[in-house]
């Protein structure tokens, strides 16, 4: 324990004598002494959709512990992932750039021989900087668990991990990696604990493989969901989401029990959206039994929106804001905090400097196929294209190829372009297009400026 952390840890007793309240609740209040570079908590949810939680208004779904967290956070309620898919989500979480750009824009190259045709890409993907490259550079000890589809830990610049990425000993997606969470947390505490028995700033990639099925959640908390005239397949979805909360509350309550909350960032985001099917509905045809239309692997809101949640006791003041947010903004927040030298390239902005939030007013994203894509090639698989300025919202539909039972995602969408007004049609359902063409036209150019030249 460092000289600065006793004295704080003295400072919060104090408090705790005199005013009879757990010192914990001034956190947010007191700005902490110097104690060298902060600890990271990166928080990645799987497959969950943007409005099930507590702090962002669902009626059923209980996450009493994201929600002190959103608390004492800085709230961006309009937060997108630039690609609807975990693989590609990932790959821009952790590199700050479009799938375009890093080249992974689905979860397999041909998923029938993986390991082979895989391999370029992953290879290509790890010539690009990563938040976790530059933070191991820096003196950090970096940790994965859960989702990681780029091979090892270690190939992707952690100093410790779960994941072997051995596709011999079916690696994929993270394999060992998965059991965090579902399988309690001891990888993820004693990282943490050695990190500060050796007094060193830590990162921590914590994307469990929840709330993502199989929705198999705990007996005690499924009856919590469980009631007359809702479905199964939704109960068992609440439950997950309620489980996956849980788990985040034990991190966090690993991290106060340890001193480490005043000098450690959190942030929030999920990979992609997600919603249970509905199987009385009338569904494209061909649809599967898991999740709903228009939310996993699609554009819309459904699939691409999240919360993303900025925490830093002292340092960032919690409140919501209405800016857009974006995955790709995640490293340069990260990097700026950590007083780490972004790469000049990066697209993203950092979400703790409000004229650089305010000064960027457009916000853009591809979706692709979903197990197939072809190395070098992204525009090969590209299904649409898509930009949010401030309220407006473009989909643009691209007629790439899909030679997978996933098309059903995207096979239904005929309209090659769509304008919706998220202000008064958050469910997306009106096509602006035909009323408001030279707002379409404008979106339309900043798409294509953006997407310019891509191979």
């Amino acid at each position: 324990m460092t000289r600065q952390t006793m004295i704080g840890l003295v400072l919060l007793a104090v408090i705790w004598a005199t005013t009879g309240l757990p010192a914990g609740l001034f956190a947010a209040e007191v700005t902490p002494a110097e104690t060298g570079p902060p600890n990271v908590v990166l928080i990645i949810a799987d497959d969950q959709g943007w409005g099930d939680y507590g702090f962002m208004g669902h009626p059923t779904i209980r996450t009493p512990h994201l929600d002190r967290l959103a608390r004492r956070s800085l709230v961006f309620e309009r937060g997108y992932v630039v690609a609807p898919l975990c693989r590609p989500s990932l790959a821009s979480i952790a590199t700050g750039l479009y799938p375009h750009q890093h080249g992974v824009v689905a979860n397999d190259v041909d998923p029938t021989r993986r390991a082979e045709s895989d391999r370029p890409v992953t290879e290509a993907f790890h010539t690009h900087a990563s938040m976790i490259r530059l933070l191991t550079a820096n003196g950090y000890l970096t940790h994965q668990s859960g989702k990681w589809w780029e091979g090892s830990y270690a190939a992707g610049g952690f100093t410790h991990g779960m994941t072997h990425g051995d596709p011999a000993k079916g690696g994929r997606h993270g394999d060992a990696g998965l059991q965090i969470g579902r399988q309690g947390l001891k990888p993820v505490t004693e990282f943490i604990d050695h990190a500060a028995a050796r007094d060193k700033p830590f990162f921590l990639w914590y994307a469990p493989f929840l709330p993502h099925t199989p929705h198999n959640p705990p007996a005690e908390i499924l009856k919590k969901y469980e009631a007359p005239g809702r479905a199964n397949n939704v109960a068992k979805y609440y439950a997950m989401c309620h489980w996956f909360d849980q788990t985040c509350g034990e991190l966090l309550g690993h991290l106060a029990n340890r001193g480490l909350t005043d000098n450690t960032i959190v942030l929030y985001i999920c990979d992609n959206g997600w919603a249970p099917v509905d199987r009385a509905a009338k569904n494209p045809q061909g649809w599967w039994p898991d999740f709903a239309p228009r939310s996993k692997g699609s554009p819309f809101e459904g699939g691409i929106r999240t919360p993303i949640m900025v925490a830093w006791p002292g340092r960032v003041k919690p409140g919501r804001s209405a800016d857009l947010a974006s995955s790709v903004d995640l490293m340069p927040t990260v990097l700026s905090a950590c007083g780490i030298e972004r790469p000049a390239d990066l697209p993203g902005i950092d979400l703790l400097d409000a004229e650089a939030r305010t000064g960027r007013d457009t916000i853009f994203g591809a979706s692709y196929s979903i197990h197939n894509m072809t190395p070098g090639d992204p525009a090969a698989t590209l299904q649409y294209r898509w930009c949010i300025s401030t309220h407006w919202k473009l989909l643009l539909r691209s007629p790439g190829s899909d030679t997978t039972r996933y098309k059903t995602v995207h096979a239904w969408d005929r309209t090659s372009a769509r304008l919706f007004d998220l202000k008064d049609d958050p469910r997306e359902e009106e096509n602006l297009i035909d009323d408001h063409s030279e707002i379409a036209r404008r979106l339309r150019a900043g798409i294509e400026a953006w997407h310019a030249n891509v191979p």
